[in-house]
């Protein structure tokens, strides 16, 4: 068979060498007979070497023909069917003649070139030749002779082979025809690598590596792999240039040196040990471009899953950590893109740990950018690892909803609210149990409300982001509310009020939107005037819920002259739905009806929003009250919060438990210790579910008997709501089966809990059994010694069993004096006020009764505590003495009384329910008292005059109200002035130290520090202004009256108010003008009267005062805590410090005057103008009433309750690149904590003062002697007071007293002649008749602008049984004042 081969294909040749122009057809048939041919001829494998070299020389003789033939014709031919034949004919005749080449090297070249050129055609594996070329391929790789090209210099056909491979290749392609591609490349460069070959292998790794990996990259990965010994050397000289010295290096591949490490780090890590280490350099060097992309090379390399390249390069780990804190932004921006997966390689490791508290470190960041971008990759991390991501991170993360960057807190915003739907997600499917650091993030974002900056944030849009971003919408309403109770147990009380921001906003414009459907449906029976105000009124009110107010105003003008009544009845259907499925689908029904074409179709959508019950519906009723019916809870915790969140959601939308009547009555029946929520659900919700008192009576008494105190509270509270017309009935049987209890001694807490409520609901009810109830009280309770129980003590108060008892009896005596209803207590309320009295001074309600110090302590407490209480409706009865009596708790000698005290006092004046006068107790909380307690004084002191100063402010601005010079917190003055000159401890006149005066007046120095601080209003100067122009003139005033009580006070009076004089001008050396200061100056009748003899001089020189002052400045310590700060508002705090730090009190004006307490230079043109009159009535909830507009007395007025300011937590500050705190990346969102300096720092040193006219200057001096209270209902009660007066005392421009009476719930001003000389060179006398003014001139009296210009002699002295508000002309020598004259 062998003979017959050789003999055809040495025929053939010779016929292929004979034809020269045949045709194509002859030509492939004789090619396809010698491929066949050379395809069963073997190689020579005989073992004989003279067989085989016979053998060899027969194959010769017998190919020679052929390979002739291929030479001098065949190569050239142009037909691609003739090569592809004359290429399989070589490639078989290489074969069987190897490894000796068949051909002259002059001829390989060609021969060469056709062989590639036929690999060209590889790609195309749908052609019929492709079969072909596969052979010729194997039976090259096989017999090697493409190693021939490099031994005949033929190096460009070598490149020109590799490109053609890799351009060639297919992932289509089988392995064996890969595999032999391998084998050629591997073979050459095996045989000879050079970096020419390696570019064209780290071209097509670095072009084909981006992306999903193709076969051209799979190559070259796999022939750096096969050669990587030989290619080494190359790879490692070419990449060490590259970074040791990039731009020496004159190849093309350098800017793509990097991708190329990390490509074959990832085949072949070995070939880089010497490399990598390099890499140190780079994150090292000066050029931040470099650093950036050393940067993302390390961490990529670091990123690789199994390799642990950190650890082996432990060197290297190290300085990238230092990356993260790099002085470039950009660089540290690139860090932090490399966090995510590196900790996903190995979230184990200790270098991930260390990685994670460096982004932890950049989340406070001093460059927003860098924040921004931590914020990013800790939420893309938290979502990519829900289970093992690090709890600390997602906290730290959370806090950037804080940032004092917008663009920081947006970002933070929309991360978490993701990570929190993937983590609600996972728990719904069972993968995750509920985390509180996860439950923390919607607590967070809930904050946001108080958000001032930012109207994405605010409470009109946060809605929308619980009711549509916040979970995933497919979320069950049973799994919300498992993530909702478990928020209520990590609710703060701020988390609670940023909730019923939202939910009060929601119900108000749904009942808003109520209101207007019902007064378009008049409208078309009967248009008006007055409907359409109405309406328009109302659009106002639910445009202000909305973002954009206006716009959305507008909207609603163009909603109203809609003629679609569909819309509107689609709108009174989502109103009345209480369900969230029914809202949602009524809404989907009605959006589409309108279209997303239709004009109005955003705003539709945003109202339809609001209108639907779709934060909380009825069926998250149901789901809370089947987990409590249930027991589902393995804590208490859970289960309070429940109720916590239950009771939130019905006190907004109390008309969401209809339905769920029933399980609520089952769960009180319980008993549960949840009882106290529930019952207050249950009066919460009474006018609006359908249950009978009857039904529910039995419940609620038991409770009211035999329950806590705290559920008798809520249980007489339902018995009220429920009560209707048989309330009265209802109420009288109650409280004598009360006082049945009461002397049975049947839990006698609550009874007297439950007496006192029922006193405040039904006041005639109580009256009946008063005598009994408070004979009661006072024999059985308040007659009892401490020491007959004094082993009784109760664990939670720390003290006496009977002690608690007197507290709780107390209580309810103070309640029948403040009923929550239109009726007033028709009782005599000086008893109780001498027993208060008692208490105050004793700490026990009757002489004679032996008691232990402790309990002292807290009846002390709780009788100051309940004068408090009683300031609400009652501060014209509380008398000077219990007045500094209650102050003096203060001071008391139990820290824990002083402490709960002054928080008590802070909430209260907070709320604006207690006359404001009280507040001069914090400037005693800071002195005396430990650091924590007085720096909490300090606080609460700048809270009340950052607060109250702007709120005065704004009534005096008010042209409706006006505003009196009372309201300004600097007033309090004058009631600290008096309680220090009535301090028992007030040092002797004969007392000449320094230190004991100062240490004495340091409560009032710490008052007028805080008064003139610009830090504590926020730098705003103008109130500023008007409090140092005001304590100016109460230190005259003060020098011009006497003490009503007791009269050998004044000169105590007068030494305190030089001492405040003083050290005001130690805060202004060169004096501030008061051109515009209050000439008349109202002190309080039942303080102060007019000073009837001489003033004498001080007992004390200017020297001495002057040194005092300067002891108290220089033995005062710095507090801890710091100022308040409103909102994000700590970008300006530099600003503010420098206002501190330079001890200067900028005021407006240049004139100066002398402020010298003894030469005030009468003004032409400098009077007060006065105005008497009312104030517009104000509502107030019924359980916080106030006094209203008796501006006599400072006590006697209240301010209106404004928005507060926002209090916020401050962040710590941001670490530099070195992780150094920086003040400029931190942001206060919490309490009265401010990074500004302390009260007691502020304003020391000597200052230039400069003044405007502050906004006082025309202030109206009003005197309203009634008590106006307003009751949720709307009900006004006028309450008639005893008689006031006020005197005013004459100089030489005033004529007249007046006096103003209110008696019958009416006004009477009684003008009084006064007599006085009028004339020039003695002119004539002129009399002037007492006259009485009815009440309605009390109206022209208000709008006076002047006092009368005469001259007269001082007027009658007031009866000293008249209670008297003191008008004091602070122009005026006081001295002189009988005897001086002048000219009209």
């Amino acid at each position: 068979m062998a003979e017959s081969a050789f003999q055809l294909v040495s025929e053939i040749g010779t016929q292929l060498g004979r034809q020269t122009r045949s045709g194509k057809d002859s030509l492939l048939k004789l090619l396809k007979q010698a491929a066949n041919a050379l395809s069963e001829i073997e190689q020579p494998s005989t073992s004989e070497a003279a067989r085989k070299l016979e053998a060899i020389k027969n194959l010769e003789v017998s190919t020679k023909p052929l390979r002739k033939a291929i030479v001098h014709g065949l190569l050239q031919h142009k037909d691609k069917e003739v090569r592809l034949l004359v290429a399989i004919c070589i490639s078989e005749i290489f074969r069987v003649m190897a490894p000796e080449p068949p051909f002259e090297d002059k001829y390989l070249r060609d021969i060469f070139k056709l062989i590639v050129s036929i690999f060209a055609e590889l790609a195309d594996t749908a052609s019929p030749h492709f079969s072909r070329r596969v052979k010729i391929l194997e039976t090259i790789a096989r017999c090697k002779c493409c190693v021939i090209m490099l031994d005949i210099d033929c190096n460009d056909l070598v490149l020109e082979t590799f490109n053609t491979f890799f351009s060639v290749v297919r992932e289509n392609h089988q392995r064996s025809l890969i595999n032999h591609i391998i084998s050629i490349m591997t073979h050459i460069i095996n045989e000879e690598a050079s970096q020419t070959l390696l570019d064209v292998i780290l071209r097509k790794l670095v072009k084909d590596g981006k992306g999903a990996p193709c076969a051209s990259y799979q190559l070259a990965v796999s022939i750096i792999q096969n050669c990587a010994e030989k290619l080494e050397p190359f790879i490692c000289g070419f990449l060490t240039n590259c970074i040791l010295d990039r731009d020496a290096v004159e190849n093309e591949l350098k800017e793509f040196y990097h991708e190329i490490i990390f490509q074959i780090f990832q085949c072949a890590p070995q070939m880089l040990l010497a490399v990598i280490p390099n890499l140190t350099h780079e994150l090292l060097t000066d050029q931040v471009d470099v650093r950036i992309k050393a940067v993302n090379l390390v961490g990529k390399l670091f990123a690789l899953p199994k390799r642990h390249v950190a650890q082996h390069y432990r060197d290297l780990f190290l300085e990238f950590l230092k990356r993260f804190s790099d002085k470039s932004v950009e660089v540290r921006v690139s860090a932090l893109q490399c966090v995510k997966a590196f900790y996903m390689a190995s979230p184990f490791g200790t270098e991930s740990h260390e990685v994670i508290t460096a982004l932890e470190d950049r989340l406070l960041d001093f460059d927003d950018k860098v924040r921004t971008q931590a914020v990013i990759v800790a939420c893309d991390l938290a979502r990519s690892n829900l289970k093992f991501v690090p709890p600390k991170l997602i906290s730290q993360t959370s806090e950037r909803l804080r940032d004092k960057k917008i663009i920081v807190r947006k970002k933070a915003f929309h991360k978490l609210i993701e990570v929190y739907r993937d983590y609600c997600n996972k728990c719904s499917e069972g993968h995750m149990t509920i985390s509180d650091h996860f439950e923390q993030i919607p607590c967070k974002i809930l904050m946001l409300c108080f958000d001032k900056d930012c109207k994405e944030f605010r409470s009109q849009n946060m809605e929308l982001v619980l009711a549509e971003d916040l979970f995933p919408v497919l979320l069950s309403v049973a799994e919300r509310t498992r993530h909702w109770i478990h928020l209520f147990s990590l609710f703060t009380p701020l988390h609670v009020k940023a909730l019923n921001s939202v939910l009060s906003q929601k119900r108000r414009l749904q009942k808003e939107m109520q209101s207007y459907l019902a007064l378009r449906e008049k409208e078309k029976e009967t248009s008006s005037e007055e409907m359409q105000k109405r309406i328009k009124t109302s659009f106002m009110k639910m445009a202000a819920l909305f973002p954009d107010p206006s716009k959305a105003e507008d909207s609603f003008h163009k909603l109203n002259q809609m003629k679609d009544n569909n819309v509107f009845n689609s709108l009174a259907l989502l109103l009345d739905e209480l369900k969230i499925a029914d809202a949602q689908t009524i809404r989907d029904k009605f959006l589409k009806t309108v279209g997303d074409r239709h004009p109005h179709f955003e705003f539709l959508s945003s109202l339809s929003s609001k209108c639907s019950h779709n934060i909380f519906g009825s069926e998250h009723i149901q789901c809370i009250l089947e987990h409590l019916s249930d027991n589902r809870y393995g804590t208490k915790l859970l289960e309070a919060s429940s109720a916590k969140l239950l009771l939130a959601i019905i006190s907004i939308f109390p008309s969401l438990l209809r339905g769920s009547e029933a399980q609520l009555r089952m769960l009180i029946e319980e008993n549960r210790k949840i009882n106290d929520k529930l019952i207050e659900v249950l009066a919460k919700a009474a006018p609006h579910i359908s249950v009978k008192l009857s039904d529910i009576y039995p419940i609620l008494e038991r409770v009211c008997r035999e329950g806590s105190r705290i559920e008798a509270k809520f249980s007489v509270a339902a018995i009220a709501a429920f009560g209707g017309v048989s309330e009265q009935f209802i109420f009288s049987k109650l409280c004598k089966d009360l006082v049945v209890s009461l002397h049975a001694g049947q839990n006698i807490p609550t009874v007297l809990q439950s007496l006192g409520c029922v006193a405040q609901y039904s006041v005639s009810a109580f009256e009946a059994q008063d005598g009994e109830i408070t004979s009661y009280i006072y024999e059985k309770i308040f007659r009892v010694d401490s020491s007959d129980n004094i082993n009784s003590y109760n664990d939670a108060s720390g003290c006496t069993s009977s002690c608690k008892l007197k507290i709780y009896g107390l209580k309810t005596l103070v309640k029948r004096f403040l009923p929550h209803r239109g009726t007033h207590a028709r009782r005599q309320i000086d008893e109780l006020l001498d027993i208060l009295s008692n208490m105050l001074q004793k700490g026990d309600a009757f002489d004679g009764i032996i008691t232990c110090e402790n309990d002292k302590a807290h009846m002390r407490l709780a009788a100051a505590k309940s004068v408090l209480q009683l300031s609400r409706r009652w501060d014209l009865h509380i008398s000077p003495e219990i007045f500094r009596f209650t102050i003096l708790v203060a001071k008391d000698s139990s820290l824990f009384v002083r402490r709960l005290f002054l928080d008590k006092m802070h909430k209260l004046l907070k709320e604006h329910v207690i006359p404001s006068r009280y507040a001069c107790a914090f400037a005693l909380g800071t002195s005396d008292c430990p650091k924590d307690l007085q720096d909490d004084s300090f606080k609460y002191m700048a809270e009340f005059i950052k607060e109250y100063s702007r709120e005065a402010r704004i009534r005096q601005s008010s042209s409706v109200q006006g505003g009196a010079i009372t309201d300004y917190p600097a007033y309090i003055v004058v009631f600290l002035i008096y309680f220090l000159a009535h301090d028992t401890g007030f040092p002797s006149e004969n007392c000449p130290e320094e230190e004991i005066y100062a240490q004495f007046c340091s409560p009032l120095f710490n008052l007028l520090e805080a008064l003139v601080n610009a830090t504590v209003v926020d730098g705003d100067m103008d109130l500023v202004n008007d409090a140092l122009l005001l304590l100016l003139s109460i230190f005259r005033a003060i020098k011009k009256a006497e003490d009503v009580v007791d009269a050998r006070n004044t000169p105590r009076l007068h030494i305190i108010a030089d001492f405040g004089f003083s050290f005001l001008k130690s805060l202004n050396h060169n004096d501030a003008s008061s051109a515009h200061a209050p000439a008349l100056i109202l002190l309080p009748s039942s303080f102060f009267r007019a000073y009837s003899g001489c003033l004498n001089q001080s007992p004390f020189n200017d020297c001495f005062i002057k040194k005092v002052v300067q002891m108290f400045k220089s033995r005062l310590s710095l507090p801890i805590t710091a100022l308040p700060k409103r909102g994000r508002k700590c970008q300006e705090d530099n600003t503010k410090l420098a206002i501190i730090e330079s001890n200067t009190l900028y005021l407006a004006s240049s004139e100066k005057v002398d402020l010298s307490t003894t030469e005030v230079e009468t003004r032409k043109n400098m009077r007060q103008d006065i105005t008497v009159g009312h104030r517009q009535k104000q509502g107030v909830s019924s359980e916080s009433v106030r006094l209203r507009e008796c501006s006599i007395n400072h006590q006697h007025s209240a301010s209106k309750k404004s928005k507060r300011v926002l209090e916020k937590e401050p962040l710590s500050s941001c670490d530099s690149v070195t992780r150094l705190s920086l003040a400029e990346s931190h942001i206060s969102v919490q309490t009265l904590e401010r990074d500004a300096l302390s009260l007691k720092e502020n304003v020391r040193a000597s200052s230039n003062v400069v003044s405007d006219p502050p906004k006082y200057s025309k202030a109206e001096a009003k005197d309203t002697c009634s008590l106006n209270i307003t009751y949720d209902s709307g009900e006004v009660e006028v309450l008639s007071l005893e008689s006031e007066s006020w005197e005013t005392i004459s100089n030489s421009l005033l004529v007249e007293r007046e006096v103003v009476l209110a008696e019958s719930n009416s006004f009477q001003l009684q003008h009084r002649g006064l007599k006085g000389t009028i004339g020039t060179s003695g002119g004539a006398a002129a009399t002037q008749q007492q006259k009485v003014l009815p009440s309605e001139e009390c109206g022209k009296l208000s709008n006076r602008t002047d006092l009368l210009p005469a001259k007269v002699k001082r007027g009658r002295k007031a009866s000293k049984d008249t209670s008297a508000s003191e008008v004091i002309n602070l122009h005026e020598d006081a001295v002189a004042k009988r005897t001086r004259r002048k000219k009209i």
